[in-house]
This record gives structure tokens, C-alpha cells and sequence, in this order.
């Protein structure tokens, strides 16, 4: 039996979970000696990160996740055009997957869906949640980091294949990154590929600096427990108490920056290395690139893709982006 033939599923079963090795200390150890410090920004997202992150997404100052939805909602049928009949749905970073359901829900005859996540308990818990709501659509987890090469070949097969990356995940990325990483999703959805892409629109520092510094203090305490995550999996000796979160918002850049500023000098032990911190000095935990339409659009064509559609809300906050192969058009 084939790898394809393998993971075709019966209805409401699911494939197993692949796995993935542990973060990479030797990646950490480097970033940490770099002039200005920083940590990958995927080390966030352990079971407590993802949870937390939820929060955020659920507080009054984040408009990014309830914004987002109410586009999804009204563009709903159009959208689904947009994807076409029997498609198979990829969704890198799924998390707690409550903007996918709508939008398999509103599918014509979707074949699989298959969402990634670094974090095993969140697959563990959106699979739970899509066998209760879509109960006869095959799915396929795959715990990964999406940023680096996954089995995307074994995935079942369909009439096409359907990447959906809503959010604000994108602007995470370097702009250069951002497109080798579109590059990679274009590989992955094949030559008769669609993406249906989530974009954060420039705006307001002051509404960007609420959304990444919220009032609950949500923010904070994710960006925090990515020192709690290195001294459980790494023996680091980080005082949590000597840290704390602040949001920056690089107008140059477009970009609102997440950082982990130390409240004194101080020495910090991780990997047999130590590491001395000047009162003030930060480690980069995290960007989020804020775009025009047009600039994605560009930097997505440079990774294979062809912009076909755009919804917007009408304060023009977010946007979701609607992509086809380029070598799917016919000249």
C-alpha cells in the first residue's frame, strides 16, 4: 500500500501524529549571544503559550482575531467560491482551529483537513473539537514546525489543495522570510494550489502597542512563560521576576515588536553558558509586520503566487487575501 493510499481515511478517523524534536538548544545558545538578544518566536507557543494565547486573542484590545472573523463571516460564500469543490485544507499554526470550522463548514464537498501545530495538545484538542462539529470529514494532524520542511507529499489526495493561514502569523516573519515561507506553502498546495491568506494592515502605534501590551496583562504572561518553557526544558536559570514584557512599535520597519526587557543586571545560566544581561538590555521574542495589500501581493507573487481576491472590514484594519498557483493561470 502506498503513502497516499495509507492515509486515506474513513470518516470521523484520523491519521497519527507525526512528532517533532525538541527546540533546538544549539539555535538558542546562538540567538541568545547575538548583540541584541533574541529567542525564536515558535518557542512561545508550548501547551501554556497556545493557551494563553487564546486569551489574548478573546481580550478587547486584541481586534485582530474578532476583526478577522467578522470578514471571514460576510465573505463566507464568496470565499468558498474562491476555494472551489473537493478541496483538501491545510492550515499551518492551526491552534484552537475556530476560524477553520466556519470555513469548512461552508465548503463544497471538502476532502481532509490537515492542521499543523508545533504544540501536540492543541492538535490533540482542535481534532476533538472538528470530530464533534464536522464528524464525517476525514482529518490528518501533523505536529510540526511549519517553518521547516514537513511530509506535505503523503498527504491524501484532491481535487485541489487548500492552504489557509489566517491571522497575523505572516508578519511575524522578516519580509525575505515571509516569502521563502509562502514559497514553501506554494510547494505544498502543488501547481492547482489556493491560499487564502490573513494580513494585518498598517494602523495607529497606539492601537498596535494596545493589541501587543493588552490591559489584562494576557500579553505579558505569554511572553514570560518563554522563559518558564527554557527553564523546565533546558535547565536555564532565569528569575521570571527580573524580567518584563514590553511592546515597541519600529516605524520604520512597519512593525510592533515584542520584547522581555531585564529589570536589572544580571547573569543567567543556560546550556552550560552563561549569559550577563545590563539593567534594560532586551531579548526580541517576537515582530509582527504590519502590510498594504499591494506589498503582500507582491511579495507573494515572488513565492509562485497570483493575487485574485481581497476582503477587507471597512475600517480596512485587517485583510484576507485570496491566492492561486501562478502556474495555475493560463496565459
Amino acid at each position: 500500500m502506498s503513502d497516499d493510499e495509507e492515509l486515506q481515511m474513513e470518516a470521523g478517523s484520523a491519521a497519527p501524529v507525526e512528532s517533532i524534536d525538541s527546540p533546538d538548544l544549539a539555535e538558542i545558545l546562538r540567538d541568545l549571544s547575538r548583540p541584541q538578544k533574541r529567542l525564536p518566536t515558535r518557542l512561545l507557543y508550548d501547551e501554556e503559550g497556545s493557551r494563553l494565547f487564546e486569551r489574548i486573542c478573546e481580550t478587547g484590545d486584541y481586534y485582530v482575531t474578532r476583526t478577522e472573523l467578522s470578514i471571514l463571516r460576510e465573505n463566507l460564500p464568496d470565499i468558498a467560491a474562491f476555494a472551489g469543490p473537493g478541496a483538501g485544507v491545510i492550515e499551518p499554526g492551526a491552534g484552537c482551529g475556530c476560524k477553520t470550522r466556519e470555513l469548512l463548514s461552508a465548503l463544497e464537498d471538502p476532502r481532509w483537513y490537515a492542521p499543523l501545530d508545533i504544540d501536540p495538545s492543541v492538535l490533540w484538542r482542535c481534532r476533538q473539537t472538528m470530530s464533534q462539529v464536522l464528524p464525517r470529514l476525514p482529518l490528518v494532524p501533523v505536529c510540526a514546525d511549519f517553518t521547516r520542511p514537513w511530509r506535505y507529499a503523503r498527504l491524501p489526495l484532491a481535487e485541489r489543495r487548500l492552504l489557509f493561514f489566517p491571522g497575523s502569523t505572516i508578519g511575524n516573519f522578516e519580509p525575505h522570510e515571509a516569502q521563502a515561507l509562502l514559497r514553501q506553502f506554494q510547494q505544498a498546495t502543488g501547481a492547482s494550489g489556493r491560499m487564502i491568506l490573513g494580513v494585518d494592515l498598517r494602523k495607529s502605534a497606539a492601537t498596535l502597542r494596545r493589541a501587543y501590551d493588552d490591559s489584562e496583562g494576557i500579553t505579558a504572561r505569554f511572553n514570560l512563560n518563554l522563559l518558564v518553557r527554557l527553564n523546565r526544558e533546558h535547565a536555564a536559570d532565569f528569575d521570571i521576576a527580573a524580567f518584563e514584557h514590553v511592546a515597541v512599535y519600529d516605524k520604520t520597519r512597519h512593525r510592533i515588536e515584542m520584547h522581555l526587557r531585564s529589570r536589572r543586571e544580571q547573569q543567567v545560566r543556560i546550556g552550560g553558558r552563561s549569559f550577563r544581561f545590563a539593567a534594560g538590555e532586551t531579548i526580541h521574542t517576537e515582530s509582527s509586520h504590519k502590510y498594504l495589500p499591494d506589498g503582500m501581493a507582491q511579495l507573494a507573487v515572488g513565492a509562485g503566487w497570483q493575487a485574485w481576491k481581497l476582503w477587507m472590514d471597512p475600517q480596512r484594519r485587517f485583510a484576507l487575501m485570496g491566492f492561486e498557483a501562478a502556474r495555475w493561470r493560463q496565459p
